[in-house]
């Protein structure tokens, strides 16, 4: 992270602007999420996105981005955000599964498929019957 998110964050607005100095700065973010503008053009529409007294507001899609990335950068203030407007406990994020995890559940899945198939199978007539 580039900068250190705040210790009190008061409102969705604030923890939108933590993440992205969380992720860099207005420039940076800008460009990530309106890469067709040009590096300046995106920050202005996002510095203006932030800002009430300004037409421009965030699709949820790109709020959503802004939340991903900064997830990815270790910044959760906008889930928190509003998780916590909405009454809920604080999230907790979940790491993403490494490999082994995947290819046991990829594994079983497969074996509980050739059951499956195995019992239709049978019911057709088919095993034990030599093509």
């Amino acid at each position: 992270m580039t900068d250190q998110i705040p210790l009190f964050i008061e409102d969705l607005d604030e923890a939108i602007r933590a993440t992205i100095q969380a992720l860099g700065g207005f420039k940076k973010v800008g460009q990530m999420v309106k890469p067709d503008m040009s590096m300046d053009a995106a920050a202005r529409w996002l510095m203006d996105c932030c800002n009430h007294d300004r037409p421009n507001k965030f699709a949820l899609s790109e709020l959503q981005l802004i939340a991903k990335l900064g997830r990815q950068a270790g910044c959760h203030a906008i889930a928190t955000q509003i998780c916590r407007d909405a009454g809920y406990s604080d999230p907790v994020p979940v790491e993403p599964e490494d490999e082994q995890a995947a290819l046991r559940r990829e594994y079983v899945e497969a074996v509980k498929a050739m059951a499956v198939m195995t019992k239709r199978m049978e019911r057709a007539g088919m095993l034990g019957v030599t093509p």
